[in-house]
């Protein structure tokens, strides 16, 4: 089974819903997992529009980077600027890669506006990811 490791600076949204994603989607081939390099806690309206998909990540924990450190993974995949660039290298045959995605809590507008730009970013993380593993798993 691949491992997979998802960073964002917060790991409190992106990071979250894609490792829920690919945890849920790939099950039995992919084992994902996420951490921030400044966690900040679970994001409420991440939890409602995953909840929406029937996945539910309100009981997971927004992590440190330091938690897997030792650890190897497949991929390591960053989803935002500052934790591409703050990302510390990890060794043992990881293929780092990153996938940045627009930033959810950063939308303004209408509480349906908000909530719509978490629900296109869901998405699209989960065509993304589609895609990509995909086409890695098949290889």
């Amino acid at each position: 089974m691949k491992k997979v490791l998802f960073l964002c600076t917060g790991n409190s949204c992106r990071s979250q819903m894609a490792d829920a994603l690919v945890n849920h989607d790939f099950a039995g081939r992919i084992e994902a997992f996420s951490a921030g390099t400044e966690p900040h806690g679970l994001n409420p309206k991440a939890v409602q529009v995953m909840m929406e998909l029937g996945i539910d990540i309100s009981g997971n924990s927004s992590d440190h980077i330091s938690k897997y450190e030792g650890e190897t993974f497949d991929y390591v995949i960053t989803l935002c600027g500052d934790a591409n660039e703050k990302c510390p290298l990890f060794f043992g045959g990881v293929q780092r890669l990153h996938m940045g995605f627009e930033d959810p809590p950063k939308a303004t507008g209408t509480e349906e506006e908000v909530m719509a730009v978490y629900r296109r970013v869901r998405d699209d993380i989960r065509r993304t990811m589609r895609e990509f593993f995909d086409k890695e798993l098949a290889a």
